[in-house]
């Protein structure tokens, strides 16, 4: 069995022949992948390495294409006089030899390698782009929930954001720092870093939304991962469930929450997707009693993540962008083909299939809304041209 070939759409906001540095001025854009097109972000390291205005390009290397645009970009970058650093990581599991070859390269056209921090894995998908802007230095970023993969990102559902936010563009500037002088851990205001700040961030995330349901008011939490195994985390939503708390979890992977209670309007809601595209894009929600905080992470909920990793949580600020991921997140919830409730029976069968309710496929329902847009802002461009 096959499925039929499915292109990637080009970004409504990122049209052809305009700068990515003019579009992220005006707004954040968030990719959503294998939707949109890996495309787009080879393409702005393609635009950064022939800028006369970028002075420097750094970004986290995990795992990479076998033939890599990513690579070819930073390369060229560094040949045309950038200054560029890649952060390499070499003990990235089943591509060791790969990124051996790679940093190789890398040096070799004049990119300054620098292989991660000792005793820490660098997992973060952080790309920074830096450029004279009237007289002034500006940072263009971008922070993804996956790796800088051409060919995975081509079958992994993951987010990539580009933003110019000022506080989030210093905090990754800062993170760079950190992997040249390990010795001096930043403070940061935007982003939960681990394993300095991500643990106690979240934990103190979810304590607020249990005071708020103590206080009567409503209180929700939604994450969505990978694996979820750190034992101190599951007592925190166990805690957040006794109090009243709405706690639904979309968990592809590793899964050891007791999700039944004695009360099943008290159950915490637990999902798992297996579908066409793997699902691997991390994702933190809190209502924060109105004021709801969002988060896309390239960490799972593990203590290896938590506690011996660079990982990154990003904030998104935007309110388009948060209703984009909140969509696609309920839409899983309510998806009855592919969603399977995790329960402590392990049955782990697909939700609402013995109900009459009409077939609801998350994937398909967010490919046709990508498409429906994108076709709309085209004819849109078209016109205008």
């Amino acid at each position: 069995m096959t499925y039929p070939s499915l292109a990637p759409i080009a970004h409504k906001d990122i049209k052809p022949q305009t700068s990515f540095f003019s579009v992220v001025t005006r707004k954040d854009i968030l990719l959503h992948f294998p939707y949109h097109s890996f495309h787009h972000f080879i393409d702005y390291l393609r635009e950064a390495s022939i800028d006369p205005f970028v002075r420097e390009i750094k970004i986290t290397i995990y795992r990479v294409g076998r033939n890599s645009g990513v690579m070819k970009a930073l390369k060229n970058a560094a040949r045309n006089g950038k200054k560029v650093t890649a952060v390499m990581e070499l003990q990235a599991r089943f591509d060791e030899k790969a990124n051996i070859k790679w940093a190789n390269s890398l040096e070799d056209a004049g990119v300054k390698v620098v292989f991660g921090v000792p005793g820490l894995k660098v997992h973060a998908k952080l790309c920074l782009v830096v450029r004279k802007e009237r007289s002034r230095l500006a940072n263009y970023v971008c922070v993804g929930t996956g790796n800088f993969n051409e060919d995975s990102a081509s079958i992994f559902a993951d987010h990539l954001l580009f933003t110019k936010h000022i506080g989030i563009a210093n905090e990754i500037a800062s993170i760079f720092e950190f992997f040249n002088k390990n010795y001096n851990i930043p403070f940061f205001n935007h982003l939960l870093v681990s394993p300095f700040y991500l643990r106690n961030s979240l934990e103190n995330n979810i304590e607020r939304e249990i005071v708020n349901a103590s206080q009567g008011k409503k209180a929700f939490i939604y994450i969505k991962v990978n694996n979820l195994v750190d034992f101190e985390l599951i007592q925190m939503l166990y805690k957040a469930q006794k109090a009243g708390v709405v706690v639904r979890l979309n968990v592809r992977g590793m899964f050891s929450v007791f999700s039944e209670f004695d009360k099943p309007e008290n159950a915490i809601e637990s999902i798992g997707i297996i579908d066409r595209f793997l699902e691997h894009s991390r994702i933190f929600v809190f209502h924060n009693n109105g004021n709801e905080k969002m988060y896309i992470s390239s960490a799972d909920l593990m203590t290896r993540n938590l506690d011996r990793r660079i990982e990154v949580a990003c904030p998104i600020y935007d309110k388009k962008l948060k209703r984009e991921i909140m969509m696609q997140l309920d839409m899983q919830m309510k998806d009855n083909c592919s969603a399977r409730d995790l329960n402590n029976d392990l049955e782990n069968k697909i939700r609402n299939a013995d109900k009459d309710a009409p077939a609801f496929r998350a994937k398909w329902s967010f490919i046709n809304g990508c498409v429906i847009v994108s076709v709309i802002y085209m004819r849109k461009f078209l016109i205008c041209t």
